[in-house]
């Protein structure tokens, strides 16, 4: 992160607030956005134990707080064969091979929504245990997560 120091004394009485604030709002959106790069993390990540021994889903959300879009292209786990992204759009779900995380935004992947599948599990996820994943970008470092695994019934808005 780049800090902008004033280069000496700064009489602020001459200048309009108005200016002053602007000038703020613009080296503050300088100073996150000047190196082009998505500011990503992971937050409320499981897996509901999965009925199948083959098949599992997944959710989580992927916060960018940089100003630049990124995307993510792919997802592997040593806990499967493969996983595929899936994007659903009204009651139509679909493998796509990447999803936008967008600038200052979030994408989401929910029951019901956009999820993760996992495909050919080596062992099938036992609530209370985790599984290991780790999310590939266009742009950005892979990003590695673990995903409790919670019970099929798990509704992360209570936490049951």
């Amino acid at each position: 992160m780049r800090r902008v120091t004033p280069a000496g004394p700064v009489r602020l009485l001459a200048v309009p607030t108005a200016v002053i604030t602007g000038a703020v709002l613009l080296l503050t959106g300088c100073g996150s956005d000047s190196d082009g790069r998505a500011e990503l993390s992971v937050r409320a990540a499981y897996i509901p134990q999965p009925v199948s021994d083959t098949m599992a889903a997944g959710f989580l959300t992927i916060v960018n707080k940089g100003g630049t879009q990124d995307e993510l292209t792919s997802v592997t786990s040593t806990a499967a064969g493969s996983v595929t992204l899936h994007e659903t759009v009204g009651s139509s779900m679909e493998e796509v091979t990447s999803l936008d995380v967008p600038a200052h935004g979030q994408l989401v992947f929910k029951s019901g929504g956009n999820h993760l599948m996992f495909e050919k599990l080596k062992s099938k996820p036992v609530q209370g245990g985790t599984v290991t994943v780790e999310l590939h970008f266009a742009a950005s470092d892979p990003v590695e997560v673990e995903m409790p695994v919670e019970s099929a019934t798990y509704n992360p808005k209570t936490g049951h």
